[in-house]
């Protein structure tokens, strides 16, 4: 196996763990916590599960940029970027960006603190904002992820010349 062969299998990995968390999170874990009766309930366990979360996704993303990058570079891909074709590869940039900054800088520097202060004055309308951020991000990764695996088979699926 060659070195960008292992790069793709690693990306590919470490982005089915990250997004495949997200939609756990979207479509099982949040609904399920609305549902509790106490909002002291929601925040605690909400709060338990996503803190592992965290890490796994913080993981995962600077495995997927990493990689990502690596193949990039290697594969000398850069002149893609100025191609509306390759519109995925700017997808993924994007969506990789939003989340690192999310996970990396937002969350533990304000993010965290502000849920917590909003979940226990005002927890259905936060956890209502939560769901709708992650439906909206994970509608994000699902047309990236059919943008980029299509695009990188030779299928554009919006192909702007």
């Amino acid at each position: 196996m060659d070195d960008v062969t292992l790069a793709r299998a690693i990306h590919v990995l470490a982005v089915v763990l990250w997004i495949g968390g997200v939609a756990l999170v979207t479509t099982v874990l949040l609904p399920a916590v609305r549902r509790f009766k106490s909002p002291e309930e929601r925040v605690a366990f909400f709060e338990s599960v996503e803190e592992r979360f965290a890490a796994q996704a913080r993981l995962t993303t600077a495995i997927a940029g990493l990689s990502g990058l690596y193949m990039i570079y290697r594969m000398d891909l850069w002149s893609r970027f100025a191609l509306p074709a390759f519109w995925w590869m700017h997808a993924m940039v994007a969506l990789w960006l939003a989340f690192s900054l999310m996970l990396f800088i937002a969350e533990p520097l304000f993010l965290h603190q502000w849920f917590l202060r909003r979940a226990r004055s005002a927890p259905d309308s936060t956890f209502r904002m939560i769901h709708r951020l992650h439906w909206f991000l994970l509608s994000l990764s699902l047309v990236t992820i059919l943008g980029g695996v299509a695009g990188s088979h030779g299928g554009l699926l919006f192909p702007w010349r």
